[in-house]
């Protein structure tokens, strides 16, 4: 956010009034010293006339995607959440929320889910690992290019290599058609877009998927 208000050529004080948020609150959220809501991340994109996926990733958001990654040690090839989404603004809020939250669950995003396909049975692009990993669960949005969601849904919950992962269902509404199809598909829950670490906690009953908690600076173990 920095960089992006010396771009731009103005003040933590203008910045904040253009937000209409505190001044303090804003030189918080620099130093990294307070976690900021969904809500104030869109005021902030908006008071700095740029998309919410910009924000954090500088306009490149295959590279903040990397970042995360690396950050959450995913380069063991090792996934707890597999991240099945193709809007590069919705990507870009769970996976800040999460980190928000100081959560290090290993995240591999796909933004299809035919690469989503791949990944899970170790085909395409990931044919050549000796073994493909089982995620603990699948976060799966249900409107996707070259294969839709519930196609995906169907083609988990069918083999017996991946009956057994949690499938959390994405949707922009809770009365969408689709979930009633989900759940008879198998799928263990839903969430209404945008992911956030609350209404991920809402359904973590329902799902074998295990919270790694990054610990506050300056907490000794």
């Amino acid at each position: 956010m920095r960089a992006w208000r010396s771009q731009r050529g103005i003040s933590q004080e203008e910045l904040a009034g253009r937000a209409g948020l505190h001044r303090t609150y804003v030189s918080d959220i620099e130093r990294g010293a307070r976690n900021v809501s969904l809500e104030s991340i869109e005021k902030l994109a908006r008071a700095l006339d740029i998309s919410v996926a910009s924000l954090f990733s500088n306009g490149h958001a295959p590279a903040a995607e990397k970042s995360w990654m690396a950050a959450s040690g995913s380069s063991d090839g090792l996934v707890d959440i597999l991240f099945v989404e193709d809007n590069p603004d919705d990507v870009q809020l769970t996976l800040h929320a999460l980190k928000a939250a100081n959560i290090s669950n290993r995240i591999h995003v796909v933004r299809d889910g035919a690469e989503a396909l791949d990944f899970l049975f170790g085909t395409g692009n990931y044919a050549r690992r000796e073994a493909p990993p089982r995620p603990q669960v699948i976060l799966l949005d249900l409107q996707l290019p070259r294969v839709d969601g519930l196609q995906v849904l169907r083609r988990i919950k069918a083999d017996p290599r991946t009956r057994s992962i949690p499938v959390v269902v994405l949707t922009a509404s809770q009365h969408d058609r689709d979930i009633t199809a989900s759940k008879r598909l198998g799928a263990e829950a839903y969430i209404v877009k945008p992911v956030d670490f609350q209404n991920l906690s809402e359904v973590t009953p329902q799902l074998s998927l295990q919270w790694a908690l990054l610990k506050p600076a300056g907490v000794s173990a």
